[in-house]
């Protein structure tokens, strides 16, 4: 019997599941991030580019204005992870899949009780 009893403390590593897994991001998507902020030149500053393989959806409503029909498409793109690091939070830029260009109306970053970011979501118009 040993003199004395020792104590190993292990720490314990939690992997949270993913929401969004990756084997469902098929399609291409063309991402623009843009920051709050201005560049140098007045304009807006760049914070991410790049083409990226998401979970998109699609969607669209019929809007009434003064006796005017007409359709708004919009539609949510799922990514697994963080796509933008560098930005705290994504407030604007663009999306370009299936050949259309749309613009992000609100970005989300769903993370886990760690504060570590599980999945990525873009609303655009």
């Amino acid at each position: 019997m040993p003199d004395r009893a020792v104590l190993q403390i292990v720490e314990v590593i939690f992997m949270y599941p993913c929401l969004v897994p990756k084997w469902t991001c098929t399609t291409d998507i063309y991402v623009t991030i843009y920051s709050e902020g201005l560049n140098e030149n007045g304009g807006p500053e760049l914070i991410f580019e790049g083409e990226l393989q998401c979970n998109y959806q699609d969607s669209a409503k019929t809007v009434m204005d003064n006796e005017k029909k007409y359709i708004q498409l919009s539609g949510t793109a799922l990514f697994c992870g963080d796509i933008a690091p560098a930005a705290a939070v994504i407030s604007g830029g663009t999306a370009t899949v299936f050949g259309e260009t749309r613009h992000i109306l609100q970005g989300m970053k769903a993370r886990n009780p760690d504060g570590t970011v599980n999945y990525t979501r873009l609303d655009i118009v």
